[in-house]
């Protein structure tokens, strides 16, 4: 069990948290969430003892092994996968290397035989003889296959290296478990492999992710990082998005009648209060004025960016066909004879294994690549907009104010008009002067977006614009795209995202293509049911 008391954190003045008084306990996982900068990320840290708290402490029960997911994908180079994995347990690595260092010293004294006695004894308790195909197993679950367990975590390839420090963190089932955005760069296999681990897990859980539907599978608790404080509820995030949802329009309405019976008794107490037959009642009435209670409806942290895509036109009935389309990247052939046909108002979502066969065939789509073979053809009504996984080129060493870089790319010709959209994408007074280049992630997604809704297109393709929101951005853009009338092609990893989009799915992946009109949970059905067939 993990617990904090009275934890407050203060940085350069500002108040992320005060007083919380918290309790993890064995066999629940707790779903960490906030807006950007609600300090989610540095509470974890608190748990972890990275930071020490302003004022508070927290509490660990003795004997308890903690395990953090490591977000440095280079601190391990220098061994190799297995080895990585068993660096999860720091102790029992610590048992290895003494037990190997004394049985390769030629001196051997009985001193040193009594010391690798009781190292052994400790080392058969903590599962040691059975660590290595442990960690295999965690590796193998995560879709890192057996070519890879012995080399060297320099020579793996970025979304590898997750896998193996996911690995680590899990490794030896800790008692407590402290994850930053688990999700992020795993395939759907993997993603559904944490997931089913994780419900097993008898261990503490905290974990801070974006991904609703990884938090609705897992989470038995929300904790709630938001005006100034931290609350913890029972239930998962749905359960939480609800239930705040009731009790926020309840103070409203709460308010609301309040207010009115405040304006009655104000009223009555202007008009009566000078006559004598009725100043009793005014008398009365002025106390109970002063007892009425209005509460203040506290201020979130959370901000949601307005997200609205309206076509200047409607698409014709031709939309786009792609016939034959194969395409080599360096030695690899990432599409292989590539055929489909998309309908007016189809919402496609392409899936599969191979991110980058997805975002080239988009980036030949909208005429950014040549393919080696093939052909497409847009109808001559549609219009698109392109939204990429990789912003940089938008944005790198530009020098222009969000103003000017809006105006660059849409008619907008007045100062307040291109402010109105950009206070639509939380980019309000000062920060519409800031220069494109200094911009984070998040709000280099959000730019992007606001250049999508001012374009009029009514094809829209996305590539992964989940990547970098947070959780508030995330449901506004997923409800933007289900508003809109006209054709969506996109990717994203975003499991609920896709769900509540697609109504087709397609997988262009060299050897595994697969084109229906089915949902997204529909699909995944489908590739359980044929490997449980293997």
């Amino acid at each position: 069990m993990i617990s904090t008391v009275n934890v407050s954190l203060q940085y350069g003045g500002r108040e992320l948290f005060k007083g919380a008084d918290l309790k993890f306990t064995d066999g629940n996982c707790y779903g960490l969430i906030g807006a950007n900068g609600a300090g989610k990320s540095t509470f974890l840290k608190i748990l972890s003892g990275e930071i020490e708290p302003n004022k508070g402490e927290v509490i660990i029960t003795p004997g308890e092994r903690m395990s953090v997911l490591r977000q440095d994908h280079f601190a391990f180079d220098e061994y190799d996968v297995i080895r990585t994995v068993l660096m999860g347990n720091p102790h029992l690595c610590e048992i290895m290397d003494e037990k190997e260092a004394l049985y390769m010293k030629e001196d051997f004294t009985e001193e040193d035989g009594i010391r690798v006695s009781e190292l052994e004894e400790e080392f058969a308790e903590m599962g040691g003889w059975s660590a290595e195909s442990d960690a295999e197993i965690l590796l193998n679950g995560l879709g890192v296959t057996n070519e890879f367990h012995y080399a060297q975590m320099s020579e793996l390839d970025n979304d590898i290296k997750v896998k193996v420090l996911l690995a680590q963190a899990l490794f030896g089932n800790p008692d407590i478990l402290l994850m930053d955005e688990p999700t992020n760069h795993l395939d759907v296999a993997a993603i559904r492999w944490l997931e089913d681990f994780l419900i097993d897990l008898e261990s503490t859980v905290i974990v801070v992710s974006h991904d609703r539907h990884f938090l609705n599978k897992v989470c038995t608790h929300i904790v709630d990082i938001d005006f100034g404080k931290i609350e913890m509820y029972v239930g998962n995030y749905d359960f939480w998005y609800d239930y705040t949802q009731i009790a926020q329009r309840q103070l409203r309405e709460q308010n609301k009648k309040a207010e009115q019976k405040k304006k009655e008794l104000q009223e009555f107490i202007a008009r009566f209060s000078a006559n004598a037959s009725k100043s009793k009642q005014a008398t009365s009435r002025k106390k109970l004025l002063e007892e009425l209670n209005i509460e203040d409806m506290p201020v979130s942290s959370r901000r949601f960016p307005f997200v609205s895509f309206k076509p200047d036109r409607e698409v014709g009935n031709e939309l786009l066909t792609v016939s034959g389309i194969s395409k080599t990247i360096g030695d690899r052939k990432v599409l292989d004879n590539v055929s489909f046909t998309i309908k007016p108002r189809e919402k496609v979502a392409f899936v599969g294994t191979d991110g980058l066969a997805k975002t080239t065939l988009f980036k030949i789509l909208v005429g950014e690549l040549e393919p080696d073979e093939g052909t497409f053809k847009w109808g001559v009504t549609t219009s698109q907009s392109y939204f990429p996984s990789d912003n940089s080129e938008f944005f790198d060493g530009c020098e222009d104010s969000l103003i000017d870089w809006i105006r660059r790319y849409s008619d907008l010709v007045f100062e307040t008009d291109v402010r109105g959209w950009l206070g639509r994408m939380m980019f309000s007074g000062e920060e519409a002067s800031k220069k494109a280049k200094v911009l984070s992630g998040g709000e280099r997604v959000r730019c992007m977006l606001c250049k999508m809704m001012l374009s009029g297109a009514n094809v829209l393709i996305f590539d992964e614009p989940t990547n970098h929101l947070d959780l508030e951005s995330i449901e506004s853009l997923n409800k933007g795209i289900i508003n809109f009338p006209e054709t969506v092609l996109f990717t994203s990893h975003d499991h609920q995202f896709v769900q509540t989009i697609a109504d087709r799915i397609i997988d262009v992946t060299t050897g595994s293509f697969y084109d229906k009109n089915i949902t997204y949970d529909e699909y995944l059905d489908e590739l359980a049911a044929q490997e449980a067939e293997k």
